[in-house]
């Protein structure tokens, strides 16, 4: 069509954009030339042949449904043809919000064309075919045929396919057409922000000289993974975890380029992929204009990676090429150290020497802590044995090495006082255990970390532990728990008054249960809510929340006894730990307070033997508990690799000792970069619910033995760890091999009346 005519812009603006943008599913199934931008639709309606209602059309590829609603304005008839089903639905629904002409859609290959709708006028592929034989045969003769060829997919050439010439057609080159879109109009399609949202976020980032990006990051508090990946789709970028990158990583590239230029333009050089240049950046705007001039020869490559894969990338580079410049006059033991002489020296922090080192070695801290926030880690263990450094993180229940730092003893006492600083832990004590808290923020979120240095036999041992502070933690819905037992849980805060217990043994992650349950009381805002813990997990916005300091002689007892003249409805304690604490929690019950908390024991009934140990009346708990709810962890199924498995004979055993369910089924994951190939990501409860009815309260006022008190809560429909396990194993959640791990071998199998009888 002609450069001047106005047919094209008429039907741009008779078509509303916004019905094709901020569909969820759009970021899974479609890539960045699904959406095109209005000026990229202009481009290639310019460089096609004359339209007119006499015209018949074919679209291969919908997209989302844009580029077809444009051109049927233009055209008497429209066919399209979609190979995926899904991304077809969409585009139906999107030329229904946008009431377009009638366009006929089929789903099917895209190169056999629509053959018993042709001959067509015009055929446009607006997705890559391999071979366009068929859908030449379906032009008129005097048709033409427009594919978008090219090794860059947001800078592809449109060519045109005449009939004729020798080999059956004539083939000429038009023109680059630019698909390519700016972060924040990615982030509009995307349904992430509006307009005006992205007006502000521009001036906020020219103001504070910063990619825009992070402006929006901050103010969006979403996924980074999942938001860099949608990113990195439409804009035809390679998606990278840091994982993926560590272990070949070339020094020498990053040594060549100015470290101030590279941080400034936010970009790594990697390492040589082929015949091109690798480079991430965090910036999905960045420009590789200027580093293409340096590098000076072969082409460049860009991947986009998260702000956290940026930093542990660059930090592995910095901590190699340090550690190589320090290898001139670091000493290396020339013979078995004895532990005296292996002993840190209180100069080490203070010295010149030292003073070099301490920048290494914090910068090791910081790479450490980068790790384990990057693979979701509850805790980072920097141990010594020996002449041996090992550091390990836990991650989904298990701990996995860090082998990637190459630490000397030295370098150990120096990263163990650099800890002790951080978490103000005094560094001249190296014979007692010592606790302390620090800080960190990694992108929008901000990090407790409870550190504890233990003294041992060669060294000291460091623990710390992650804990993110985000003002909202999980809900009751994002817990995991099979829907029966979270509708038994959410009914339980509605009761005016009693005890609730959340037990089971550490890191069974009860304050994340109870939590959530805090967090559903936050949201409801209509009763008050006071908390006592020691320390403070996680806060919680709308909760008012209380440290208890027994250094002080503030206790969680002290706490209870004051917090019923505030006028709350629900008091949660962090932890019963003796009978003080136990009895002003039965006391706050009675006067009429909801009182949540957690206790250390194996199970439900265990739980009810421990308040007897702790010198309760049974007559007190058996009219205050309303329920005792005990809990492990199971590693759950990577959702993105999830696949049927064979059921393990031996477990299998345990679980069904008489017969196997008939249908019974279980999966596992097989391994996939988004769970590192672990084929688990994250962590379910695994849960024995105990309702305190009638029965149970007439059984537990007996205070009969712990066995016979099992067989009642069974009659009583106690519902038990070993049946919700066996619910996360057929629906998927769990593996199987899970069961062993966190059942007690007699009770894998179903618990009956009779066995627990002869031998109470």
């Amino acid at each position: 069509m002609k450069a001047d005519d106005p047919r094209p812009q008429l039907a741009l603006s008779a078509v509303p954009r916004s019905s094709f943008i901020a569909s969820a599913d759009l970021r899974r199934l479609m890539s960045g030339r699904s959406i095109p931008s209005p000026a990229a639709v202009r481009q290639i309606l310019q460089w096609l042949s004359p339209l007119s209602p006499k015209k018949r059309a074919l679209v291969v590829g919908s997209g989302s449904g844009y580029l077809p609603a444009v051109l049927r304005q233009l055209v008497g008839r429209l066919d399209v043809i979609e190979k995926d089903a899904s991304i077809a639905d969409i585009a139906r629904e999107n030329w229904r919000k946008a009431r377009t002409a009638p366009i006929a859609i089929t789903v099917g290959e895209g190169k056999l064309g629509v053959p018993e709708q042709a001959p067509f006028d015009l055929i446009v592929c607006a997705c890559e075919i391999d071979d366009i034989s068929e859908l030449v045969k379906q032009l008129d003769p005097n048709g033409c045929l427009y594919t978008l060829e090219g090794d860059e997919p947001m800078m592809p050439n449109l060519v045109s396919y005449r009939p004729g010439g020798d080999s059956g057609r004539n083939r000429t080159q038009l023109g680059p057409v630019n698909f390519s879109r700016d972060t924040g109009e990615i982030l509009i399609d995307l349904d992430y922000i509006d307009q005006a949202q992205l007006q502000e976020a521009r001036d906020e980032a020219l103001q504070k000289r910063e990619p825009v990006i992070n402006v929006l990051r901050r103010r969006l508090r979403v996924d980074d993974t999942e938001f860099y990946r949608n990113i990195a789709t439409q804009r035809g970028l390679t998606f990278m975890q840091a994982d993926e990158l560590l272990n070949d990583l070339d020094v020498s590239l990053f040594r060549s380029f100015s470290k101030t230029f590279l941080d400034n333009q936010r970009l790594i050089p990697v390492r040589a992929d082929g015949e091109a240049l690798l480079v991430i950046s965090d910036n999905p705007d960045a420009s590789l204009d200027d580093l293409a001039r340096m590098h000076g020869s072969g082409r460049l490559r860009m991947a986009l990676v998260t702000p956290t894969s940026f930093k542990r990338v660059w930090s592995a580079l910095e901590l190699t090429q340090r550690s190589k410049q320090m290898l001139r006059w670091r000493e290396e033991p020339t013979a078995p150290a004895t532990v005296e002489e292996d002993e840190p020296r209180e100069k080490d922090l203070i010295d010149s020497q030292t003073r070099e080192i301490s920048h290494y070695l914090v910068s090791i801290y910081e790479a450490i802590l980068l790790d384990a926030v990057s693979a979701n880690a509850s805790d980072v263990h920097i141990e010594r044995y020996g002449n041996r450094i090992r550091i390990r993180i836990r991650a989904d229940g298990e701990l996995h090495d860090l082998t990637h730092y190459k630490l000397t003893p030295r370098d150990h006492a120096g990263l163990i006082n650099v800890i002790k600083v951080r978490a103000e832990i005094n560094i001249a004590e190296r014979r007692l255990p010592q606790g302390g808290r620090s800080h960190m923020r990694v992108g929008s979120t901000n990090y407790d970390l409870r550190i504890q240095i233990q003294p041992s036999l060669h060294g000291e041992h460091a623990v710390i532990r992650l804990l993110s502070q985000t003002g909202r933690v999980l809900g009751l819905d994002e817990l995991g728990m099979a829907p029966r037992t979270a509708q038994l849980y959410q009914r339980l805060l509605n009761n005016p008054a009693g005890l609730v217990l959340v037990v089971g043994p550490t890191g069974s992650g009860k304050s994340t249960t109870l939590y959530a349950a805090l967090q559903s009381l936050a949201d409801d805002g209509r009763r008050k809510v006071i908390t006592v813990e020691d320390p403070i997990e996680y806060s919680i916005d709308n909760i008012q929340q209380t440290r208890a300091r027994p250094e002080i002689g503030f206790n969680f007892a002290d706490a209870m006894r004051s917090f019923v003249r505030q006028d709350p409805d629900v008091i949660l304690v962090g932890e019963i730990r003796d009978t003080e604490t136990a009895l002003e929690a039965i006391r706050a019950s009675q006067t009429g307070h909801l009182v949540l908390s957690t206790l250390h024991s194996n199970d439900a009934v265990d739980a009810l033997q421990r308040l007897f140990d702790l010198d309760i009346l049974a007559n007190s708990v058996a009219g205050e508990l309303l329920a005792v709810i005990a809990q492990r962890l199971a590693k759950r199924i990577c959702p993105h690799c999830r696949q049927p498995a064979e059921a393990d004979p031996a477990i299998l055993a345990e679980v069904f000792p008489e017969r196997i369910p008939p249908g019974f089924r279980c999966f596992e994951g097989k391994g996939c970069t988004e769970c590192n190939g672990r084929g688990t990501r994250g962590r379910v409860a695994v849960v024995e619910f105990l309702s305190v009815n009638d029965e149970i309260r007439n059984v537990i006022s007996r205070q009969p033995p712990v066995g016979e008190l099992r067989w009642q809560a069974l009659d009583a429909g106690l519902m038990t760890m070993r049946d919700s396990a066996l619910d996360h194993v057929v629906a998927g959640t769990i593996p199987l091999s899970e069961l062993p791990r966190i059942l007690h071998q007699e009770r894998m199998a179903p618990e009956q009346r009779g066995g627990r009888r002869s031998n109470p």
